[in-house]
């Protein structure tokens, strides 16, 4: 289809008045133009006007909806408007997520002829393992995050659900860090440990002589995180008798100390998390239902571990460089079989644990089955005893063993694939194609960026 020149020449010289990463393709995801944003954002070093969207930012060999992700090209020719989606791309720094906002843009007449993407950095989360921010790669993981990422930029009131030890204050903290709040405190109040008599004083603070023992005027943590995110974990261990002051502060934006009268106005953004099921204690008559509608305004629901199972070897590598920062460690494959066959009651926590007593049991810089719990490596019954039945059987198997040697390469590579193919001894395009086999395309390295 041949376009007139003109306006194609208008949308370049716009691209470069804008500072965040853009770039500009037509129908068949080539890129037209890339401003400077992009290049230097991106550390670009070679060009990448001509090449596709998507093997420049995935190095795929075909659009993102045809190799398992979401395409936002493909959406916006079928919705006929703007889209958004949370991509994880390949940079010369390693994998990030990145939010993406694409704009269709229409000839003379009226067909969709240019997309417009802009690219944001999700600072808070990373692909690979990391020692900072969220980790991960699953797609439970990846649509939590998507979430994260829309409500992050508003003020809205935010509720975290999920079991213990997910690791909900680190999803609430990256919520921050992910806002216009994040140059602000975060401050974290555990609702569990606060008694009825100390939770009003605490969240409110108090005026001198408010209470026995109340020598001075006291600042309450509301006060505290002004301009910033207040975090209330385990939301629904509140008492009743608390339970109306807060929702007077959500609907009302003020609050007293203990012992004003004066009112005082709350510049803070309300994160809370539970794994308590809120919406029966409303049944039950143990959770202010008024109270639960203005918590649950954005939910988002942080996966179990086993939900995720197969973040287990980029979290288990994370976790390793924080817990034993100063040696270098690593997970033999039958202790990745064995992480991977177990449950998680305690989910994220307790992979952590788990870690550390083993960089604590280990001498040398080879984490073997030996130094992990008894739990871990028992053939009992359960999951963890069927699936490690069912790993050995496929011990036998090729391309299992394949496959699994392949996770390893993976969670340990830093470098861009064509290292890592190197590294394996094989050409790119054959590491490609048994990534591809495997299912393991999404997770690989590459050199370019988008």
């Amino acid at each position: 289809m041949a376009h007139d020149p003109r306006p194609l020449t208008e949308l370049k010289s716009y691209l470069e008045t804008l500072p965040e990463p853009h770039i500009l393709f037509d129908r068949d995801y080539r890129i037209l133009a890339a401003n400077a944003a992009y290049q230097q954002a991106n550390d670009v070093t070679h060009s990448v006007i001509g090449r596709t969207c998507y093997e420049v930012s995935h190095h795929y060999t075909v659009p993102c909806d045809q190799a398992g992700e979401s395409c936002p090209l493909a959406r916006s020719l079928e919705s006929g408007q703007r889209e958004r989606v949370l991509h994880l791309h390949h940079t010369p720094k390693g994998e990030v997520y990145v939010n993406i906002e694409l704009s269709p843009v229409r000839d003379a007449a009226g067909e969709v002829a240019f997309f417009v993407e802009k690219m944001a950095p999700l600072k808070v989360a990373r692909g690979l393992s990391d020692r900072a921010g969220l980790v991960g790669r699953a797609p439970r993981f990846q649509a939590m995050l998507s979430l994260l990422a829309r409500v992050a930029p508003s003020d809205a009131t935010v509720l975290l659900q999920g079991e213990s030890g997910t690791g909900k204050e680190l999803v609430a903290n990256a919520l921050h860090e992910a806002s216009h709040r994040a140059e602000r405190p975060f401050i974290a109040v555990d609702c569990s440990g606060l008694p009825e008599t100390l939770f009003e004083s605490e969240l409110f603070g108090h005026e001198r002589g408010a209470f026995t023992g109340a020598t001075a005027r006291k600042p309450g943590l509301v006060e505290v995180a002004s301009g910033g995110t207040l975090f209330l974990d385990e939301v629904g261990d509140i008492p009743l008798g608390m339970q109306v002051k807060l929702l007077r502060l959500l609907e009302t934006g003020t609050y007293r100390r203990v012992g004003a009268t004066e009112l005082r106005t709350a510049d803070i953004r309300v994160v809370s998390a539970t794994h308590r099921p809120l919406c029966e204690m409303v049944d039950e008559g143990r959770f202010r239902q008024d109270l639960y509608y203005r918590l649950n305004t954005f939910p988002i629901e942080v996966p179990a571990l086993r939900e995720r199972a197969e973040d287990i070897p980029l979290l288990a590598t994370s976790m390793l460089a924080r817990v034993a920062p100063a040696r270098t460690l690593r997970l033999t494959p039958a202790v990745l079989r064995c992480l991977a066959a177990y449950d998680f009651p305690g989910n994220v926590r307790e992979l952590r644990n788990i870690l550390e007593r083993a960089s604590l049991m280990c001498d040398g810089e080879e984490i073997d089955v030996e130094h992990l719990p008894p739990e871990l490596h028992d053939s009992g019954p359960g999951r963890a005893g069927r699936a490690a039945a069912a790993e050995a059987e496929r011990d036998d198997d090729l391309a299992g063993m394949e496959r699994r040697a392949l996770q390893v390469a993976l969670a340990e590579h830093r470098g861009n694939r064509r290292q890592l193919a190197a590294r394996l001894g094989v050409s790119e395009r054959t590491l490609y194609r048994k990534l591809k086999a495997h299912g393991l395309a999404g997770r690989s390295t590459a050199d370019g960026a988008d």
